[in-house]
């Protein structure tokens, strides 16, 4: 049997499996791993095709100084929603949190992941359903109260190429239509807010919805509940089901309705 290892970063303890001997937080760190699950920002980095522009890095400084000593300072534009990114509950639910407003015990926490891969590899107009979360609930239980929902498509490894990633080549309005990658189902949306009592929910794609998505369903349920969305997640094909707790801090823009992600997940050693 494995036995995960669980840590409070409030408290900074942990009991472990494997001892009853409570543990300090640098010392549970040490017994697992950090695993990134952010995509770097570039002029490669993915945004919705219609959008007019992307991230762009101008150099302001970078050289020696008049005073003999090397400096280097950089200025940077970006849309809030493409890349690694942070979707705000206010994106699609007026009166709902914007960045700033977000509690910090929204953006840890424990998380799942549920790997569809090989249904989305079949059809990449597929939408993730209840029956793909409960067939995860069955082996591992339900999911606990307070949870991140990570899915993971396969979709990761298309990035950063847009024809595959998102569908098409395309760009402006004209590539909408062509919009073809996973989702999560709307009817999922709905039963996760009545039934499970999550967070966020985080996904390998560009957007929580389906490419095919007209009214964006999915993000008007869960925002509308202040579940926060994490989209164009990377490396989830290095979690495991279970046993994952999750950082993730946007840049804190004012009245944002999104942003910028930097998210990492630190999973811990098992043991048979």
């Amino acid at each position: 049997m494995k036995h995960f290892i669980y840590f409070s970063l409030l408290l900074g303890l942990c009991s472990c499996a494997r001892s009853e001997k409570k543990q300090t937080l640098s010392e549970v760190l040490a017994t697992g791993k950090w695993i990134d699950l952010t995509y770097d920002f570039s002029q490669a980095t993915i945004y919705w095709p219609n959008n007019p522009t992307g991230f762009k890095l101008n150099t302001q400084f970078n050289g020696i100084t008049s005073g003999g000593f090397f400096y280097a300072s950089n200025e940077f534009c970006a849309p809030e929603h493409g890349g690694t990114h942070l979707d705000a509950p206010i994106h699609f639910a007026k009166g709902k949190w914007s960045t700033e407003q977000i509690p910090l015990e929204q953006l840890n926490g424990t998380a799942i992941l549920v790997d569809i891969s090989a249904k989305s590899k079949i059809n990449p107009d597929y939408q993730i359903s209840i029956t793909d979360v409960e067939a995860w609930e069955k082996s591992n239980g339900t999911i606990p109260r307070g949870s991140f929902l990570l899915f993971r498509t396969g979709w990761g490894k298309f990035y950063p190429d847009k024809s595959k990633y998102l569908g098409t080549a395309i760009k402006g309005d004209a590539a909408i239509p062509h919009l073809h990658f996973p989702g999560i189902d709307p009817i999922l949306s709905e039963w996760l807010v009545k039934n499970r009592k999550i967070k966020a929910v985080g996904i390998d794609t560009p957007s929580i919805d389906y490419g095919q998505s007209k009214e964006f369903k999915t993000h008007q349920i869960l925002c509308g509940e202040n579940i926060l969305g994490f989209e164009n997640l990377a490396n989830l094909q290095e979690l495991p089901e279970t046993g994952i707790y999750i950082i993730a801090l946007p840049m804190k823009i004012k009245n944002g309705t999104g942003g910028p992600l930097r998210i990492i997940a630190w999973v811990g050693n098992t043991e048979k």
